[in-house]
């Protein structure tokens, strides 16, 4: 199982513009900061710039849209684009009865597609790279997930049936995998998967290209460990070479597996 560890590290060279979606989140809020404490000059697509991490603010790097982004025309999300050689999607459903199982249930699908579809129709010169925050609970294309045994798979398909967000982040993976794929002009993807999310600090992690852990007994990915590898898939050319078209597993490194 191929693996690759990570621990803090300080502030790199600009790079380029980053597009975030869902940085008012509690794993998005972490991306923006960790990527302006980078130099990284940021736009942020959110519905309430007072979501935005405490800090972040007046940051001249960051960029705020206030907008709805499954809502906003076409053109407005080109114009957003325009500039940005990198997208991180954050997006996901707010755990309540409502964000749960309340509209729009395919958040995470939509926002992909009409984001990879502005990419597309820009034709840009070099591909952009779409980085999309997942779980392990998605599951790889053709079985790829070999850990996963057939007791897993069924109870995921169970739950996919009656919990929508499942049923959302498998769609959205499935899109970037099979509609997308890998050899597309325009669009370069990356599909970041977390097993049980936990608030903390940066510390020492592991990617890994398999599941580490099995559904019934989870492993821990702290939201700063999660949030600092996507930035280094957004600012390490090698990361992102070692990761494009792939669905790594990023678990704490106490604690794992394998």
């Amino acid at each position: 199982m191929k693996a690759q560890a990570f621990r803090e590290e300080g502030a790199m060279s600009p790079q380029p513009s980053v597009l975030v979606v869902g940085g008012t989140g509690r794993t998005g809020g972490r991306v923006v900061a960790q990527l302006l404490e980078r130099g990284v000059a940021v736009r942020a697509i959110v519905r309430s710039a007072e979501r935005l991490p405490e800090g972040t603010s007046g940051n001249p790097l960051l960029t705020v849209v206030e907008a709805d982004l499954l809502a906003m025309p076409g053109e407005e999300l080109q114009h957003h684009l325009d500039g940005c050689g990198i997208v991180i999607s954050c997006l996901g459903h707010v755990i309540s009865a409502r964000g749960v199982f309340g509209p729009p249930r395919d958040l995470v699908v939509r926002a992909a597609t009409r984001l990879c579809g502005a990419v597309e129709a820009m034709h840009p010169a070099a591909p952009v790279r779409f980085i999309l925050m997942s779980s392990v609970s998605v599951n790889q294309p053709e079985h790829a997930d070999t850990r996963r045994g057939a007791l897993e798979r069924a109870c995921l398909s169970v739950l996919r049936g009656i919990v929508p967000p499942s049923k959302d982040n498998q769609r959205a993976a499935d899109f970037l995998a099979r509609e997308i794929g890998t050899t597309s002009p325009c669009v370069e993807w990356v599909v970041v998967r977390p097993d049980t999310l936990l608030e903390g600090h940066v510390s020492e992690y592991r990617v890994h290209d398999q599941l580490v852990n099995s559904l019934f007994a989870p492993g821990k990915s702290t939201r700063a460990n999660v949030a600092h590898f996507m930035c280094e898939l957004a600012t390490g050319r090698e990361t992102w070479d070692a990761w494009a078209g792939r669905m790594p597993v990023v678990v704490n490194a106490t604690g794992a597996e394998g």
